[in-house]
Order: structure tokens, then sequence, then C-alpha cells
């Protein structure tokens, strides 16, 4: 069973986070200063899902600052692939899932220690800018007119989007069907589809290169994002480390402004 954090409030007052960068002032300091290892050196390589890419790229730098002479290596893909990866040896400090299926697979392993909720994310319909299929629901993926891209369902953003179109009675037929979020939104953003489900998050990173849709099915198929230090971490402390600046104020800030819920 994964430990949950407390909800809480996450946001972030617009004029700290411009006067104050992720180590610096504040509480953003301090945690910075709480994942330091005294003397600490060598590399912490961190297997993540493909949807956190922009956040714990952020973290890292902030970590390697705080730790001189460390190097945070980053994996990000699917987590499906990327536990699949672990469980069969891949070198790895720590593993942070888009979601608790893709975790159990590498803690059913005995591989993934304490496994914590630190995110949720939830899924939109991604459409190019000026949408020119003119979606504006869930219905509307079920034109076949319309060309929709969708995650595999084996990884979690496709197997979000399957409870979603469940829970509105739809069936969707994908003109593809990509192995994570970040290809399943480049169908978009390059105009080879009318529509995508992703998550949030990834529509914030796009930079108004899509334009996001909600809808009310997303409630029924929220993602919950845990992570754990690996039992068998080459960088063993300094892996317990980042997953401490992931779980600290300062984490939560990064992933608050990304457009992540609290757990």
């Amino acid at each position: 069973m994964f430990r949950r954090l407390r909800p809480r409030v996450l946001a972030v007052p617009a004029a700290l986070a411009l006067v104050c960068g992720l180590a610096a002032c504040g509480t953003g300091a301090s945690d910075a200063r709480a994942s330091r290892s005294p003397g600490g050196s060598g590399s912490v390589t961190v297997f993540a899902a493909a949807s956190l890419t922009g956040t714990f790229t952020e973290l890292g730098k902030a970590f390697e600052s705080a730790n001189p002479g460390t190097k945070v290596t980053f994996n990000f893909g699917s987590s499906a692939t990327l536990a699949q990866q672990i469980v069969q040896g891949a070198p790895a400090d720590v593993f942070a899932a888009a979601s608790p299926a893709t975790m159990k697979t590498v803690a059913d392993a005995s591989l993934a220690g304490n496994p914590t909720t630190f995110a949720r994310n939830e899924l939109q319909i991604a459409v190019p800018a000026d949408n020119p299929a003119k979606v504006d629901g869930l219905a509307d993926l079920a034109d076949p007119k319309v060309k929709t891209a969708l995650c595999a369902e084996q990884v979690p953003c496709g197997a979000a989007a399957v409870k979603a179109l469940d829970a509105a009675g739809l069936k969707v037929t994908p003109v593809t069907l990509e192995q994570d979020v970040k290809a399943t939104l480049t169908k978009v953003e390059l105009g080879e589809v009318d529509a995508a489900l992703v998550y949030r998050t990834d529509v914030l990173a796009s930079g108004g290169k899509v334009k996001g849709i909600d809808f009310p099915e997303a409630d029924k198929a929220v993602n919950d994002y845990p992570i754990a230090a690996l039992t068998k971490a080459p960088a063993g402390a300094q892996a317990q480390r980042f997953v401490d600046l992931v779980l600290s104020r300062q984490g939560r800030d990064v992933l608050t402004r990304a457009g992540f819920e609290a757990p």
C-alpha cells in the first residue's frame, strides 16, 4: 500500500516565484539544504514518467546545485516500459511512475522501497491551436471523421483514457496508439491528428502549441504518481535525498506550477 501525502494547498504566489529561484529564498532554500549531502558526489539515475520531464529536469538542476559534484541522470519514458527495465536489471536509483499499477510491478519484485504518492494528474483533450475539427467535447472523438491519437492501453495515459471513455460510454477508434504521452501530444503539435487524450500538464508544457479542452469524465480517470528510492540503488543515500526533494515544499511548488494536483 502506497503512503499518501496529506492534501494541502500548493499554490505559490506569483511574485515569490519571480523573485526566488528553486534553491534561493524562503522554503526553497531550506528544502535544497535538506537534500544536500555532506561531501556527497557521484551520480543519481532517475527513471521517471514522460509527463514528468519538465518538472524533474528542473528539480534535478536544483539537486545538483545543492549537492556539488553530483550528477542527476534521467531516463524519461513510458512508466510501463521503465518498470520492466528496472525489473530486468537496468541500473536505476529512483523510480517515479505515472500510476500505482506500474509502481506495483517494481514493488512486487521487491525493488521499490516505501513508494509515496507525490502528485496527481488529469486528462484533457488536446487539439491544435486552431482546432480545425471543431472538437469541443469527448463525444466528438467518437466521430470517425475526427482523427484521434491515444496512448497505448498498457501505459498509464492509455489506461486513463480507457477509463474516461468507458465512463462516458464512448467507443473511439484511434488512428494511432503511442507508447507515451509525449509522443501522443507530438501528433497533435505536428497536425497529424485532430485530437488526443493527454495529461493537463502536457498541454500546459506545450507553450500554446495546442489547446486543452476539459471534459467531466476526466474526474473518473485521475492518475496518482508514486515515487520510491529503489532497494538496490547504487547511489544509496543520494537516491533518498532526491526523493525527499520531490516530496518537499520546493518539489510540490515546482509540480504545482506545472499543473499537477496535490495527492
